[in-house]
């Protein structure tokens, strides 16, 4: 082994293990916030223990999800604010699995940074570990890169991984789905974590906002509203599903509404949504006339007001509303599922109610 007078350091080359180690002490006291059911030991170790109690389920079946945050990310990197897109990052991930009907039992982040910031680090975990609290999961491992000359300095990448159980005659497979079904939505928060590098070409290139500008026309400041975190969605949909005919759900997420309820419908069927039937949030109509964005542009890109759609029998459809209602969630019936015609050359259309 040669001296080290002069010799080269993983410090040196912009990794620094102290602050690594630093940083997980504080991630372990974070994680120990979030619901623990089943977890065995603690984060620090090669991987993330859950003892899966299959006792209480006949024919468990596990539904696993991963996804990011996406350029959301760069409204973080320029409010300096890190302390809610760890709740857009379980939400994505969780929403997609209990749409299948499962409970979200665990989740797991990947962090990476150029320059490891530990206070940085620390805003974005306490975001996952309450997004965690919101889905009713644990955060049970992760981990965290610091990879200089791969990102910029103050920028980092997130992504998710999400599992949950259920019983396999529990599934929502959709395979219930018969024309006369209607289409129940659930009011967004807003614009989620979808359609961002549309609204950073509108805002910034079209309209030359500044982060930190009031804009009338949504009662706060740009920033303020594209960092709005994504609705989680678990705890509704569970109570939901213990008594009511849910035969399908759709989390709205890139590719807007339709391309996501016509994913979890029978191809024998198509789709109708009611125009006018449900509220709209100022944000999308803001950032339409802004960027001259037609209809269909706007149905493909963003959730347009609804966040998750459930497909219900005609007759338990206001029982759902109604029942939302008192769990004070926004919901109106927005549409129906329609036996398919071999004329139609798509298979969603706008009708009135």
């Amino acid at each position: 082994m040669s001296s080290s007078e002069g010799s080269s350091t993983y410090a040196a080359a912009g990794v620094n293990i102290e602050k690594a180690n630093e940083f997980v002490d504080a991630v372990k006291k974070i994680a120990s916030q979030t619901p623990r059911t089943g977890v065995m030991g603690e984060i620090g170790g090669f991987g993330g223990l859950y003892s899966l109690k299959t006792g209480d389920y006949q024919n468990p079946v596990l539904v696993s999800s991963t996804d990011g945050v996406g350029t959301k990310l760069k409204i973080a990197f320029m409010m300096d604010k890190h302390d809610t897109v760890g709740i857009d990052l379980v939400a994505m991930c969780v929403n997609d699995v209990v749409v299948q009907g499962a409970k979200p039992l665990f989740f797991l982040d990947y962090l990476a940074m150029g320059s490891l910031d530990v206070n940085v680090g620390k805003q974005i975990v306490e975001g996952i570990a309450e997004g965690c609290r919101q889905a009713q999961c644990a955060l049970i491992a992760g981990e965290t890169a610091e990879m200089p000359g791969i990102y910029r300095e103050n920028e980092y990448d997130l992504a998710g991984f999400a599992v949950g159980v259920v019983d396999n005659d529990r599934i929502i497979d959709g395979s219930e789905i018969r024309g006369g079904h209607k289409l129940v939505g659930f009011a967004s928060s807003g614009l989620h974590s979808n359609g961002y590098s549309l609204v950073r070409k509108i805002c910034f290139d079209t309209l030359n906002l500044k982060i930190d500008d009031y804009v009338p026309e949504l009662g706060k400041t740009l920033g303020e509203e594209l960092l709005t975190p994504t609705r989680i969605y678990t705890e509704t949909l569970l109570r939901l599903l213990k008594d009511l005919p849910i035969h399908a759900l759709a989390h709205i997420t890139g590719g807007g509404i339709a391309e996501n309820l016509l994913r979890v419908i029978p191809s024998a069927c198509s789709l109708v949504l009611y125009k006018d039937s449900w509220e709209v949030p100022p944000v999308f109509k803001f950032l339409q006339d802004a960027g001259r964005v037609d209809d269909a542009e706007m149905l493909q890109t963003f959730n347009n007001g609804l966040g998750m759609v459930a497909v219900v029998p005609a007759k338990a459809a206001q029982e759902v509303v109604d029942r939302l209602a008192a769990m004070n969630e926004k919901a109106w019936i927005v549409g129906e599922v329609v036996q398919r015609r071999k004329s139609d050359k798509e298979r969603f259309r706008w009708a009135s109610a």
